[in-house]
């Protein structure tokens, strides 16, 4: 099994949302393609990035629902 993408957006945002999957027991990789510290003077604002394993996605659903509606 791969893994899936189920979040990109602000960093602020996904670092939340890591939290509460890993309080239900699931594994997250999160990816921040930041390159502010590389070229300082270029501000660059792309998404983080989270996944999950695709075996874990339906324990995942009812977190994913909880935290969009709390948007």
């Amino acid at each position: 099994m791969g893994l899936i993408k189920i979040f990109s957006g602000e960093e602020i945002l996904a670092v939340t949302l890591k939290q509460r999957l890993e309080e239900a027991n699931i594994t997250v990789v999160l990816r921040a393609n930041n390159q502010a510290n590389v070229l300082p003077s270029i501000s660059t604002a792309k998404p983080v990035e989270l996944f999950i394993q695709e075996v874990d996605y339906g324990k995942a659903s009812p977190v994913l629902e909880a935290f969009r509606m709390s948007l």
